[in-house]
């Protein structure tokens, strides 16, 4: 993860993957089994194993899922710590803006109130 504030590549790679909507499917059906193969997923969405392979790739270098290989198979489970990052990112920069408009509500309001 880089220095830089928010976690900068960590929370773009998070944002990354999340903006697909099939790998927000994907950790979704994850999150409601607690543990699932690429097997069990595919036969939950109307796309390949190999398709659900390639979105938990993504979703595992973004540090959402961890998989354990447990025989022929690798079990995936959601891993939190990087979508907690985001999180509190997401939430710091949204109190930025409310900060902001609040200053604007008090000179739009001050100037209403100094205008004859």
């Amino acid at each position: 993860m880089s220095s830089e504030p928010g976690g900068g590549e960590g929370v773009d790679r998070v944002l990354a993957a999340l903006a697909d909507p099939t790998r927000r499917q994907v950790l979704d059906l994850l999150a409601a089994e607690g543990e699932a193969t690429a097997t069990v997923i595919a036969e939950r969405l109307p796309i390949s194993r190999q398709a659900v392979v390639k979105h938990l790739v993504v979703l595992d270098d973004a540090g959402l899922v961890s998989g354990t290989r447990v025989g022929r198979e690798v079990l995936y489970v959601v891993v939190p710590a990087a979508l907690n990052v985001t999180a509190r990112w997401m939430d710091r920069l949204a109190a930025d803006w409310d900060r902001r408009l609040a200053t604007i509500k008090r000179v739009a309001e001050a100037a209403e109130r100094d205008t004859p």
